[in-house]
């Protein structure tokens, strides 16, 4: 056969199954969205699961997934920074650094069930965090940590090394080129990052049934003191998230109406983990273009 057409065939074969698996998931997205959104409503967003007389609302759900975004990113980020930092500009390339490399690959492919189970251990027993939004914010750590490194060691890695070496050799030291022209350099790439990996935790559910729990105590969100046990701001109270919520509506079966409160929440889900990647896109753009000026 010539290679012009075993090279036709290919695009074709590859074309094909790329539409494949782009209408497989349009339908999936389609069918969660046309059984759940005659379910969402204003008022579905802004009640408590108490103030209906069967599943209720989810708003304190929606802002626990929200709050324990921002507590595991203030964690991750900076951990993820130095650790990214330090293999894309100070590690040498040796037998111990492919080990490190080797643990983050494997550290990024564990089970979320086996890290809620080690946070429960962990975290909640020998720790006494109890079940709290600070602990399931460790666990997610644990998860997001890996995924986070690489993607910020990517973005140090497409930093032109020529700009490096004109640093260094303008007599800049190697923490000084790093800070002032590799970082604002990757930002873009970093926030990407941080803004895609948060999209994984707000979905994220069986590490937190066993580290922030599934229990909604009441909040109440006039009570900005973060030390208060009835605080929306204290991160030691135990919370579910709406991940979490969904699974719960339906594997108790204590809810009359929990598919339409079920659907609901999985289309709110939906659109804002696809709310979180527009606007990693949106930013990383706008910084590209700025710094490009």
């Amino acid at each position: 056969m010539k290679p012009e057409k075993v090279d036709r065939l290919a695009t074709y074969l590859i074309l094909a199954g790329a539409s494949l698996v782009g209408i497989i998931v349009l339908l999936l997205l389609g069918y969660l969205l046309v059984t759940g959104l005659p379910h969402v409503s204003w008022h579905f967003l802004t009640s408590s699961s108490e103030s209906f007389r069967s599943g209720g609302g989810i708003r304190d759900q929606l802002f626990n997934s929200l709050y324990l975004v921002v507590l595991t990113l203030l964690v991750s980020v900076p951990l993820a920074l130095i650790a990214a930092i330090y293999l894309s500009e100070y590690a040498p390339t040796n037998r111990w650094t492919e080990l490190l490399r080797l643990a983050i690959e494997v550290l990024s492919s564990l089970p979320s069930v086996v890290v809620g189970l080690f946070g429960y251990l962990v975290f909640v027993l020998q720790w006494g965090f109890d079940f709290s939004l600070l602990a399931g914010a460790f666990a997610l750590t644990i998860l997001n940590l890996p995924l986070l490194t690489r993607s910020i060691e990517d973005a140090l890695h497409q930093v032109p090394a020529l700009q490096r070496r004109a640093g260094l050799g303008l007599g800049m030291s190697k923490w000084r080129v790093t800070t002032k022209i590799v970082l604002p350099q990757a930002l873009s790439g970093i926030i990407t990052g941080a803004i895609l990996s948060a999209g994984r935790i707000f979905g994220e559910a069986a590490a937190l049934i066993y580290t922030a729990g599934q229990s909604a105590p009441a909040i109440d969100y006039q009570n900005w003191n973060p030390f208060s046990p009835t605080s929306f701001l204290n991160p030691m109270r135990p919370a579910e998230t709406l991940a979490v919520h969904i699974w719960k509506v339906n594997s108790e079966g204590l809810v009359p109406d929990a598919r339409a409160v079920s659907n609901g929440s999985v289309v709110v889900l939906i659109i804002t983990i696809l709310l979180f990647n527009l606007l990693a896109r949106l930013l990383g753009n706008l910084i590209q273009r700025r710094l490009a000026k």
